[in-house]
């Protein structure tokens, strides 16, 4: 099955002076970092996502002082790097930044032996971006709300269909199905371009994207936004209703989002130090222009809300991969 992990795209900026002080406490290793870190990837060198990953590695550099190389490890869709994370040296020079609740809560579910434990084999330090996923039609149909679209499923039972553009797009679009069940069956695609133009040539009825790859669109009129699949709605697209407000209920929200992690037993100083770091780093002008170009919204944390966070994504991309039948590897 396709694995739609690539959505991000911008340039790269430059700032400094992030790193905050160290706490008195810490004083054995308040001189951190001492020679150059590694931040994981689990994607390709040039990808959106590198791009993604280069950009907070930068600001990371130019807080602290330390070169910070990214080391891409893309094979078997990721899960490389995700391994190679888990079993490092726990001592802060390692550090993955990843769309977590792919990369390590769906992994779980999706992957037959990932060899790592989200849970477990990793502390959380905080999350960066997040974005969302839309459901659209051809705005030359009537269909103008997500009860339209239910019914009309409905009515065309055995030939109803819809395109999706990733797994994640997947999860969200049969979690609508069986909510309202409408009977529809996937339409494949080979890429998010095939998606829109089965959409609009009228080989599927509905299609799911991530925002990104479908706000300009919908802007411009080309497609039309019937609801958003985030529990709260989305700034690029703030008179598109959530699911649960379109009449959807139960649907609860499907997300993507990126956070930051380290090898299990990294001392907790030097979590707290990459924390209030990279939460700066978030909240500069810098950060929010280039998420703001790469239609992503900031989502600082810290580490308990993210850890909070991963626990509930592992349940719910349990259920999600049932429910979307997704065949594990």
């Amino acid at each position: 099955m396709r694995r739609g992990w690539i959505w991000l795209t911008s340039a790269m900026l430059a700032a400094s002076g992030l790193w905050p002080s160290a706490p008195a406490a810490a004083q054995p290793i308040s001189d951190y970092p001492t020679r150059d870190l590694r931040v994981i990837c689990n994607f390709p060198a040039g990808t959106s996502s590198d791009v993604f990953t280069r950009f907070f590695a930068e600001r990371l550099s130019a807080a602290v002082g330390q070169n910070v190389k990214v080391d891409n490890r893309p094979k078997n869709s990721g899960l490389e790097a995700t391994q190679a994370a888990a079993t490092a040296k726990p001592d802060g020079y390692t550090i993955l930044i990843t769309p977590a609740n792919l990369t390590l809560a769906a992994a779980v579910a999706m992957v037959k032996n990932p060899k790592f434990d989200p849970l477990k084999d990793f502390l959380p330090v905080t999350t960066l971006a997040k974005n969302t996923y839309v459901v659209l039609v051809d705005p030359k149909t009537p269909i103008k709300t997500i009860a339209d679209l239910t019914a009309a499923e409905k009515s065309r039972k055995d030939d109803a269909s819809f395109g999706v553009n990733s797994d994640t797009a997947l999860a969200a679009a049969e979690l609508y199905n069986k909510l309202a069940a409408t009977g529809a069956g996937r339409e494949p695609a080979v890429n998010t371009q095939g998606v829109i133009d089965d959409l609009l040539s009228g080989d599927s009825e509905f299609a799911v994207l991530d925002i990104p790859a479908a706000v300009d669109l919908v802007k411009s009129g080309k497609l039309r936004a019937l609801a958003v699949t985030s529990a709260a709605r989305s700034a690029l697209l703030p008179d598109v209703p959530t699911m649960e407000e379109a009449g959807v209920k139960g649907y609860g929200a499907v997300d993507r989002w990126w956070g930051v992690f380290v090898p299990a037993k990294t001392p907790q100083t030097l979590v707290e130090k990459l924390e209030a770091t990279f939460n700066r780093i978030v909240a500069s002008s810098e950060a929010k222009q280039f998420l703001a170009n790469a239609n992503l919204a900031p989502m600082p944390g810290d580490a308990k809300s993210l850890a909070a966070l991963l626990a509930s994504e592992v349940d719910r991309w349990a259920e999600l991969v049932k429910i979307a039948k997704l065949q594990a590897k």
